[in-house]
């Protein structure tokens, strides 16, 4: 592709607006352009890179076995209430009403679509196992749409959903997805780590998240150097302690703590460890007041706590009911001496602590020296409530686990049946006896993934993508092309001789300055540039950098279609 003839549009500064790496150098790239909130434009340049993206993910998912076709990004709203999703999916859902008052939404996912198609055109089991897949535009009203395309209303996702006869089809189909999901992200040039993870909104069983290593990421990760182990923290298993309780050494005792309500604070007065201190953490469900306890240096973690008895629909106590149950301002509150109906949930951790610090549930008071059995009960229910933390043990008993951000560009699920029974998803089986389909689901965010690899790869220069899914492979810059002959032979020859020999090549001849080209080109992050000068060009040379290259090299000329081929490879 000659620049003359294609568009480039690139910018000095970054809109206001734009706040992670990759929104900011998507835009001053020129790769897309704001229409509005959340919604983008792809340009000519960006277009190219996400093709390339939509080009591997097609060719991994044909060669997994599935099938592609395309439905409709409109959805009437009777499909969703089948499945109880019309209200549940919440506001984020698009909807839309038509000429005749009938309720629609925008497709923000097609288990719904493609449950109704199975329904109707399979019969037999001799029909399965079906696996389709499509590659499609999908909607979500974002409540603040930030980050580019990271978190827009408007995305590419391909999405993919497997019918089976037995749970065992299901497994096999879903190990074969995520062998296709971690070619894709090998094939692509990304780090990345595929780990496990909670169902969310979607349902079903077993679920693995695939994240692009970054540190602007949203997601905590952790795993293990020494094993494969890896999962979302929110899903992670903290280990109970080996050690049992020590036995009570010290006395319970009032201490004074007049501004101190943070275990750090609190901790740091008395002169221990944070460790040595315990928080509560007030809940409320259904009516029912809760305390949950924590070691001071932990974080609880939600996804967990809603998995207790009664927890499902927790929210957090307001002040006004903190007060009430324990006749205490929030700050100094804990679990000693607190009415019977206060039901009482502790940490594995905590339930191993003896003489801990906690609040005296009297405002500017705490407690030291406290103990299970002798000053208050046992808790109601001991279990992994917390936030994995470096260091902790690895679950798989491997070693220890480390943490590191991820960007989720990946999501799998075992859906079981829960689609397919809500909606009557069935088959007839070899006895002629009706079944319930078994049911799969596997999404990657598609634009997601260009904004994650941008995330990755970037300098102060600009984008450093992969080759795999650069705009561009090799990018050509003669350097006064306008004003030597014989620039321009070497220029208009190399250009022919990459593009016979298949390589993505930008011919940079705009006429720019060498620092307006090199600048730009360093943006847009084209793994490879080639500099044609007359004076290196008298030399039998030409100048070889690859993006991440300090400096450039001087390559013969005649050698520089295979030095490119070899690096490509």
């Amino acid at each position: 592709m000659r620049a003359s003839q294609f568009f480039i549009s690139t910018l000095k500064e970054a809109p206001q607006e734009a706040e992670l790496p990759s929104h900011k150098l998507m835009l001053r790239a020129g790769l897309i352009k704001r229409l509005g909130s959340g919604l983008y434009s792809w340009m000519p340049l960006g277009l190219r890179v996400l093709r390339k993206v939509e080009n591997v993910v097609r060719d991994e998912m044909n060669k997994a076995g599935a099938l592609e076709l395309l439905m409709p990004a409109v959805q009437p709203k009777e499909l969703w209430e089948e499945t109880g999703r019309w209200a549940v999916f919440g506001p984020q859902m698009l909807k839309i009403r038509d000429r005749h008052e009938r309720d629609f939404c925008f497709g923000p996912t097609h288990e719904e679509v493609i449950t109704d198609i199975a329904r109707k055109e399979i019969r037999s089991y001799k029909q399965l196992p079906l696996n389709f897949y499509q590659i499609q535009t999908k909607f979500r009203d974002e409540i603040r749409p930030r980050f580019g395309v990271m978190r827009a209303r408007e995305f590419v996702m391909k999405d993919a959903y497997s019918f089976h006869t037995s749970f065992e089809s299901l497994e096999q189909t879903y190990q074969i997805m995520y062998q296709a999901y971690s070619n894709v992200f090998d094939r692509l040039g990304l780090k990345f780590r595929a780990v496990k993870a909670d169902t969310g909104a979607i349902g079903g069983d077993g679920s693995h998240e695939f994240h692009v290593l970054a540190d602007s990421g949203e997601d905590a990760l952790a795993y293990c150097e020494r094993s494969d182990y890896a999962a979302n923290v929110e899903l992670a298993e903290a280990l109970p302690p080996t050690q049992p309780r020590a036995a009570a050494a010290e006395a319970m005792r009032e201490v004074e703590t007049p501004k101190h309500t943070a275990c750090e604070d609190v901790a740091a007065l008395l002169g221990i460890g944070i460790e040595k201190t315990v928080k509560a953490i007030a809940l409320v469900a259904d009516g029912q007041f809760y305390l949950l306890l924590l070691r001071g240096d932990h974080t609880l973690n939600e996804i967990k706590a809603a998995k207790l008895p009664g927890l499902a629909n927790f929210r957090f106590a307001t002040e006004e009911e903190i007060r009430s149950a324990l006749h205490c301002p929030p700050g100094f509150i804990g679990p000693v001496g607190v009415a019977a109906s206060v039901k009482i949930y502790a940490d594995h951790t905590v339930a191993a602590m003896s003489d801990f610090v906690c609040g005296a549930n009297k405002p500017k008071y705490h407690l030291a020296g406290v103990n299970f059995g002798r000053d208050l009960p046992e808790p109601l229910v001991v279990a992994d409530i917390r936030n994995v933390v470096t260091g902790d043990p690895s679950p798989d008993g491997k070693g220890t686990l480390d943490l590191c951000r991820g960007i989720e560009v990946g999501h799998i699920f075992q859906l079981r049946t829960k689609y397919a029974q809500a909606m009557g998803a069935s088959y007839l089986d070899e006895h002629g006896q009706t079944q319930i389909m078994e049911m799969g689901c596997y999404g990657i965010g598609v634009s997601r993934i260009v904004g994650a690899a941008i995330e990755q790869g970037n300098d102060a220069k600009g984008i450093v993508f992969p080759a795999a899914m650069a705009p561009f492979e090799v990018v050509v810059c003669p350097i006064g092309m306008d004003r030597s002959e014989l620039v321009k032979e070497a220029a208009d020859k190399l250009y022919a001789e990459l593009q016979a020999a298949g390589i993505d090549v930008l011919f940079d001849d705009r006429g720019e300055r060498p620092g307006v080209m090199f600048a730009d080109m360093e943006l847009i992050g084209i793994p490879h540039r080639v500099v044609l000068g007359e004076r290196s060009l008298k030399e039998g040379n030409a100048e070889y950098q690859a993006r991440t290259d300090a400096e450039a090299q001087a390559v013969a000329l005649t050698d520089i279609v295979a030095r490119l081929k070899q690096v490509l490879r």
